[in-house]
């Protein structure tokens, strides 16, 4: 019951169709109720929450839902209970609905733990579409390697109880099989109706999509999804041969890169891994975990997705990564130097292993906690900013427009702040820091030009 303005009581679910609201495991803790009268305030009404029931944290039909994942069925997210009513009818049983408001982030981890990659059908309409975007900004904090979600486009005017009524499952499937993945989405938010026919337009565009991407955690993600918005921006803004910029008042002449110096090229010595300040670095990194193995799981997404160039060095991480998920009762740190005794004798064999303040300090968590993370940070400033370098020189060979300055402009940045690092002597690289940088200001003030032929 409710209570009206004027203290009457009344049923709170007068004129409703009434649903119950199950928990994960299949036990009623709520009911919903849809309105039967389309001028309804309020389309889909909840019973109040308790300490049961948080609507929040609920998602219609989990617990049926779930079991069906676990079959191997596709998980979908749906606006309302009579469209996940449909669908399971229609032989979709891995249907979900949030109780009548926004998905918030707690229903997405619910989502996730059902299933890896959610399909999000919302409703064919505008309103479908801003929910759907929506859901984009909530998800893009917390998407993991292999934690995703993908869109799946009705037709214009259409929920999935409209369209099953009207095509059938057939149809459905269709629509669920060519579901979009949420970078598509996120692109075609930023670039539908709009105009990006001057620099001034370009460059609004390409902040909007920095801004979207800087909001992923996941190192790995983000530069996937810097990749696929590169391949992205190239179709739109560089359809058809790409023309020479020539400088103003000298007919025939186009700017190109100057040849890069000895010790700058695809893999110069700043990236050098064979006595570099990169190994060097990974070096320390792994010997910080072997003395502090507590660390290991702390930073396991970030250790799964660093590259080690030395093969001894990328055996020694995977080596740290199952042992560290080992059920045997063992001390971690006496399992490693067990398992792993000549790499680990090897790794602290060198002076600059065994003299870094966080393998000396053994005592000291915080600051090998510290260290580990400036270590990760540095290793993936520095390679996403080489490679970041590498392709814009690579496009030098066209029009050098203002993506591309930016481009560099910001690697030099990012290139300058990895290289700022307490763990190590900051002195070891000054003739390659001098000329790349070098390299790159001659690259990003496009004053070179040599004469070619037209």
């Amino acid at each position: 019951c409710a209570k009206a303005d004027d203290g009457s009581v009344y049923d709170r679910f007068r004129g409703r169709i009434i649903f119950p609201i199950r928990d994960a495991r299949g036990r009623a803790i709520s009911f919903g109720g849809r309105s039967l009268d389309p001028n309804a305030r309020a389309k889909y009404l909840n019973g109040p929450e308790t300490e049961l029931f948080d609507k929040g944290r609920t998602l219609f039909n989990l617990a049926r839902a779930r079991e069906a994942a676990g079959k191997g069925a596709a998980l979908i997210l749906a606006e309302g209970y009579m469209d996940v009513i449909a669908l399971s009818e229609a032989g979709f049983a891995g249907a979900v609905a949030p109780l009548g408001t926004a998905v918030t982030e707690d229903q997405l981890r619910l989502a996730w733990r059902t299933h890896a990659e959610p399909v999000v059908a919302l409703d064919g309409d505008a309103a479908g579409l801003r929910a759907a975007l929506r859901v984009v900004d909530l998800a893009l904090p917390l998407i993991e390697a292999g934690q995703g979600l993908r869109f799946a486009t009705l037709p214009a005017g259409l929920d999935p109880d409209d369209l099953l009524k009207a095509k059938g499952a057939g149809a459905m499937q269709a629509v669920l099989d060519q579901a979009r993945p949420m970078v598509d989405l996120l692109w075609q938010r930023e670039t539908e109706g709009q105009d990006v026919d001057s620099p001034e337009r370009k460059a609004r565009l390409d902040k909007a999509l920095r801004e979207a991407i800087g909001r992923i955690r996941d190192p790995s993600i983000r530069g996937h999804y810097g990749e696929e918005i590169k391949r992205l921006r190239w179709a739109l803004f560089r359809q058809g041969p790409r023309p020479a910029a020539r400088r103003p008042g000298v007919p025939g002449q186009r700017w190109q890169p100057p040849p890069a110096p000895a010790s700058v090229g695809a893999r110069s010595s700043v990236l050098a891994l064979d006595g570099g300040e990169e190994n060097l670095l990974e070096q320390v990194l792994l010997a910080t975990l072997v003395v502090h193995p507590g660390l290991i799981l702390s930073f396991e997404a970030a250790l799964e997705s660093l590259h080690f160039a030395d093969p001894d060095l990328d055996r020694l991480r995977d080596a740290l990564l199952h042992l560290a998920h080992d059920p045997e009762p063992a001390p971690l740190g006496e399992k490693i130097r067990a398992t792993q005794r000549a790499a680990v004798e090897m790794l602290f064999s060198q002076s600059h292993v065994t003299s870094a303040p966080p393998v000396r300090n053994e005592g000291d968590a915080d600051l090998a906690r510290m260290c580990v993370a400036e270590g990760l940070a540095k290793l993936d400033a520095r390679r996403g900013a080489v490679r970041e370098i590498e392709d814009a020189v690579q496009d030098m060979a066209g029009l050098v427009d203002e993506g591309l300055t930016w481009r560099l402009s910001q690697a030099t940045r990012a290139l300058h702040r990895a290289e700022k690092s307490t763990l190590e002597d900051a002195t070891t690289m000054g003739e390659d820091r001098a000329a790349l940088s070098k390299y790159l200001q001659s690259l990003i003030d496009g004053q070179i030009w040599v004469k070619t032929r037209r």
